[in-house]
Parts: structure tokens; C-alpha cells; sequence
């Protein structure tokens, strides 16, 4: 065989999965202009207590925020905002007045946001006054690290933490889409856990934020055998979250719920749930049918039919965005954050998420994946077998591309 033959066909390995993607970029972006939003149905669940901690799980954006900017305006010393995204609109316009107000009342106040997910909020939105303490991170700062694959990531972080004393920790982002139109997970803490996530964000914003203004205010930390604080570090090559995954469903007896945005398991993360499926757990695994990036949707849609030959239940989100990063297992642990199961998440971006140990909590979140369920559609062997042809080819010929995601 010539060189030039082994080129071409080359060539056509790596250009067919780039041409399928582009096609469906395309055809995703034709879909979403027309596709009107319908609602969907979520929960109002109590605050229980969890060890000396009062916990709440919110699953609708609206009700979140207004949550949030009532703990920003009982601060009386610190806010620490972490945001992927932190939008110019009605929503983060609302944010950002609240924030500087409490920066002028003398409350010291530290905002985290990511360079590459806010690249196309306006610049004039990114100004705040001096009172306010802001880093827009990104992980690519010197020419070296352009050869340093760790630095490929980005800070998918949310979190905000209120005196040490009150955090939010979950799956949204700030803005007027994902008040109304995402479905969404997100957990306040309010107790001694909550500075564990003070901890985290003060630790982020020392090691890479401005020295002329480190933060040096503590709040004591507790050993708390039921809620658990874990972040992932790719410069550090730390990635507890995807263990503790593998660790909780390495242990489950009973049944598994599983919500994820973005369904790209490592083969160690999905050997974990197939081997539970095998020895007689109910392994169920909720998905958007269409999210906010297409080519993950194909990526993922690879995985459904080992799935279904595993004897896992796979479940598509219709109407809305479902974009919830939450698992419980056996009516006993959770874990709510903002890690996706892809390998952007397990092995790369910044991430964090809480473990917690309790059955209240557990059976809240079992009643919100029924609700969620409402909205969704079993996929099942027969419905998978009869897709077209056309899609059968395309998850093929994309599957490459999952090693990127």
C-alpha cells in the first residue's frame, strides 16, 4: 500500500467524524429556532437536617436565585461567588447590582468566573468597581502551557458561599434561560459543611487569583461523616469525584438514579454501572433527548444500546433542557454538584461536588427523578432497534470524537 494511499484514507478517518458533527451543528441550530419552550414539571421540597447541617434541594432556577440573592443580602462579612457562566441579562444584571451594594456596605466580596464560558458576555457586563474582588480565570496563561494537556480545561465551578455559614453547590449557571427554560439541580447547605465550600473557593482564588488581594479570612472546618466535599483538579492530576462515582456504585445493592447532562462515562464508570445491573440492581440513567450540545447527544446515544444490553433503564428528557448532575443510591447516598459523567468532568475541568449520607435526603431525590420522569420517555430495545438508518450511521461515525468530550 502507498503513502499517499494510507494518507487518504486517513484523512477520511479523521474528516468523516469532523463532517458529521458540522451536519449536525448545523441542523441543531436550524431546529432551535423554531422549537418553542413547553415547561416541564419539578419539585418544592423541604429543608431537612442532615448531621448539624440544614440542607435544601432546589430543581427549579427561578426559585433558586431568589434563594440566592436573599442568603447575598443577609451577608455580613463575605460572598464568594463561583460561576461557569455568569450572563449580562435581567437575571446576572440583578446579581451584579446586589453584589456591589454589599461591597459597598464594607462585605467583602470575591466573584470567580470562567474566561472561556463567558467569552460572549459583553465586556462592559465584566466590570465591576473596585470594591469588588473579581478573577476571570483561564487555565491557558503562558505560552508553555499551550503543551500541557492538563491545561485544557475550564472552571465548570458553581458555588456560592454566604459567611462560611450558607452555600449553594449544583448544576446551575447564572442567567434568564436557566431561570424559567433548564431543569436543573442545585443544593443549599446552611451549617458548618458550608465552610468546606469556603475553603474550596478561598484555596481556588489564592493559587490563581491576583496576590495583591489574597483571601485570608477562615471559617473553621468540621470532620462530618455525612456530608462530603470533593473537587476535581486536573493541574493536579485529582479526580476523587469520578471514585467516589465508582466507589458508591461499586456498593449498590439495590437501585441507582442517575440524572446527567452530558452521558459520556469512561469505561471504568460504565463497567461499574453494567456490573451493577448484572448482579440485580435497578440501574436507571435519565438524559436529555436534546440538550444544548448536539454532538454530546450523538456521543451519548452510543452508549444506549450497551446500556440496554446491560439491562440498564435509559430515559430521555423531552420538552426542556435537563441539565441536572445528581445520582442517588439504595435510598441512602447522594450527590449533587457540578461534574458531568463525560471525561471533560471525570478528568479535566474544575469541578465539585457534595456526597451526602442520609435517607431523607435520598428519598427527596428519589421523588424528584420520578417527577423528572413524568417528562421522559423510556428508551427501550424496540424503540432503540427501529431508529433510521441514517442515525445508526452518524453515532458510528462520531463515536471517535468521544475521547475528546
Amino acid at each position: 500500500m502507498s503513502w499517499s494511499l494510507i494518507l487518504a484514507v486517513a484523512l477520511v478517518i479523521i474528516a468523516a467524524p469532523v463532517l458529521t458533527a458540522v451536519i449536525l451543528i448545523i441542523s441543531a441550530t436550524l431546529r432551535k429556532r423554531r422549537k418553542p419552550i413547553q415547561g416541564f414539571p419539578y419539585l418544592r421540597l423541604d429543608e431537612l437536617q442532615v448531621s448539624d447541617n440544614g440542607v435544601r434541594v432546589y430543581s427549579h432556577g427561578r426559585e433558586l436565585y431568589d434563594a440566592m440573592i436573599a442568603a447575598i443580602e443577609y451577608a455580613k462579612e463575605s460572598i464568594y461567588l463561583e460561576s461557569f457562566i455568569f450572563k449580562g441579562d435581567a437575571v446576572g444584571s440583578d446579581f451584579k447590582k446586589h453584589l456591589i451594594a454589599k461591597a459597598e456596605q464594607g462585605v467583602a466580596v470575591y466573584i470567580i468566573y470562567d474566561g472561556f464560558g463567558n467569552l460572549v458576555v459583553p465586556r462592559r457586563f465584566k466590570r465591576f468597581p473596585k470594591s469588588v474582588h473579581t478573577l476571570k480565570y483561564y487555565s491557558i496563561r503562558r505560552p508553555w502551557h499551550l503543551l500541557d494537556p492538563r491545561r485544557y480545561v475550564v472552571n465548570h465551578r458553581k458555588l456560592l458561599v454566604i459567611d462560611g455559614h450558607i452555600a449553594f453547590i449544583g448544576g446551575y449557571n447564572i442567567g434568564s434561560l436557566y431561570a424559567t427554560d433548564w431543569r436543573d439541580t442545585h443544593l443549599r447547605i446552611r451549617g458548618p459543611a458550608a465552610a468546606d465550600l469556603a475553603f474550596s473557593f478561598a484555596s481556588f482564588w489564592n493559587h490563581r487569583g491576583p496576590r495583591s488581594s489574597p483571601i485570608t479570612r477562615h471559617y473553621p472546618r468540621h470532620f462530618d461523616s455525612q456530608v462530603e466535599i470533593w473537587t476535581t483538579d486536573a493541574v493536579r492530576l485529582s479526580f476523587p469525584i469520578r471514585n467516589m462515582y465508582i466507589k458508591a456504585i461499586e456498593r449498590a445493592e439495590k437501585r441507582i438514579m442517575l440524572t446527567n447532562a452530558y452521558f459520556v462515562p469512561d469505561r471504568n464508570l460504565f463497567n461499574a454501572l453494567r456490573a451493577a445491573a448484572k448482579r440485580g440492581v435497578r440501574v436507571e440513567v435519565l438524559v436529555p433527548w436534546t440538550s444544548n450540545h448536539v454532538i454530546v447527544d450523538w456521543l451519548a446515544r452510543g452508549y444506549f444500546g450497551r446500556c440496554l444490553r446491560a439491562g440498564i433503564s435509559v430515559y430521555g428528557y423531552k420538552k426542556a433542557m435537563i441539565h441536572a448532575k445528581t445520582c442517588t443510591i439504595d435510598g441512602q447516598w447522594s450527590t449533587i454538584g457540578t461534574a458531568n459523567l463525560d471525561r471533560l468532568s471525570s478528568v479535566g475541568n474544575y469541578e465539585i461536588n457534595a456526597e451526602v449520607y442520609s435517607a431523607g435526603l435520598a428519598q427527596q431525590m428519589e421523588d424528584l427523578f420520578a417527577c423528572d420522569k413524568t417528562n421522559s420517555f423510556e428508551i427501550t430495545p424496540e424503540f432503540w432497534k427501529a431508529r433510521p438508518w441514517y442515525a445508526k450511521l452518524g453515532e458510528t461515525i462520531i463515536q471517535p470524537l468521544r475521547f475528546l468530550v
